[in-house]
């Protein structure tokens, strides 16, 4: 009952909440269910015959009922009912904003959906020339802070839900919609489109990592400094074993191969934050030829690096600090990085990248390119 995503381990008082009212409702249901299932027995037990004879009697003519007990059932039904419904419209009114006491401390963000991937925002965080800090399908938040996300859909209507920090609400076009979370504590969550959007619904995932106020900052910090650039100085080396050919995947094959994120997802995503080890220069320096030569910078963005850009499409200038790829699905490595540029159709069926970048451009990629736009998008840190 504690899994990644399992509504029952909460640690946000939006998701507790939640639980409460679940727990009610089950209490509630349970003492029907008992005092239901008694009388059903003992009726049974009771009335049943107990021989032949009682078998073929005659049964006996029915009444009109008992008042007394169709009104005493009817008052304990609605008795029931309003157990249920006063903490459901406290927690209605508890979860759909946050609390007056909090909302001045809270801290906005803006999470858009699109298919099939998830693009976040940061109102208050301005980077020169290019508007609101943006990250993709990994939500960095403050601990122990109130989060206020304005929900928004840029085509179908989707679902935002962190089933450890709160329930599901809508991502609607045209419609604003909202909700708040707040994480306990420093911790790694995962999260989910809730509303069928398309082929590659069940696949559309992202990740909310909740860090201190003073490592939010920090991170803060660094996301809005322009993309990395690996020193051309430095010396060049073979291409490492992480960039092994590419093997074959099955559809449907898991992504994550690092047991660190069983033990400690949220160490495995600050170790993401430091440059690869023995990075080849020269090897990155073709990579990023290649991203402008294959016209991956008309749909991303690389500050500092690349110009042009697409707001459907997500911002790579940091790609390389986020452990996850492909909407949440893979785990941000060599082999997995590799697998998603080397056929993201397959991977993700329908997917825009595909069906409007490698198609519609006819871009092939050969062994050797595939090898040097991983080591180019794993060095923007």
């Amino acid at each position: 009952m504690n899994g990644h995503q399992s509504t029952i381990d909460v640690e946000g008082p939006v998701a507790r909440n939640e639980l409460n009212l679940f727990y009610v409702t089950c209490w509630v249901i349970l003492v029907i269910f008992i005092f239901v299932g008694a009388a059903l027995a003992y009726a049974t037990i009771k009335f049943r015959a107990r021989s032949n004879a009682e078998e073929s009697e005659e049964a006996p003519q029915h009444g009109h009922g008992n008042p007394f007990v169709e009104l005493t059932l009817i008052g304990l039904s609605v008795l029931a009912l309003v157990i249920i419904a006063i903490p459901t419209i406290t927690s209605i009114q508890y979860t759909s904003d946050v609390p007056q006491a909090e909302r001045a401390n809270a801290y906005e963000i803006k999470a858009t959906g699109l298919q099939w991937w998830f693009k976040f925002e940061y109102p208050k965080e301005q980077v020169a020339g290019s508007g609101p800090l943006t990250t993709s399908n990994e939500l960095v938040i403050p601990a122990g802070r109130p989060v206020h996300v304005d929900l928004r859909s840029m085509d179908v209507m989707h679902s935002f839900w962190i089933p450890k920090l709160a329930g599901k609400v809508d991502m609607i076009p045209n419609r604003a919609n909202y909700l708040w979370i707040e994480a306990d504590h420093p911790g790694y969550y995962w999260g989910q489109c809730a509303e069928f959007c398309g082929e590659s619904h069940a696949v559309m995932r992202f990740r909310v990592i909740a860090l201190s106020q003073k490592d939010f900052y920090d991170w803060l910090d660094q996301q809005e400094k322009p993309a990395r650039n690996v020193s051309a100085a430095a010396e060049s080396v073979e291409p490492k074993a992480q960039f092994a050919s590419i093997r074959q995947f099955k559809q449907n094959e898991f992504g994550f191969s690092n047991p660190q994120f069983e033990v400690s997802p949220l160490e495995a995503w600050r170790a993401k934050q430091f440059p690869e080890k023995d990075e080849d220069a020269a090897l990155i320096a073709k990579g990023r030829q290649l991203f402008q030569a294959k016209t991956c910078f008309t749909c991303h963005v690389v500050r500092g690096q690349q110009t042009g850009g697409n707001p459907f499409y997500p911002d790579l200038t940091h790609v390389g600090s986020r452990t996850t790829i492909a909407g949440g699905l893979l785990e941000n490595n060599a082999e997995q990085l590799r697998r998603w540029i080397h056929d993201p159709g397959v991977v993700k069926p329908g997917n825009k990248m595909w069906v409007n970048g490698y198609q519609a451009n006819h871009i092939r990629l050969s062994p050797d390119e595939e090898v040097a736009l991983v080591a180019y998008l794993q060095s923007l840190k």
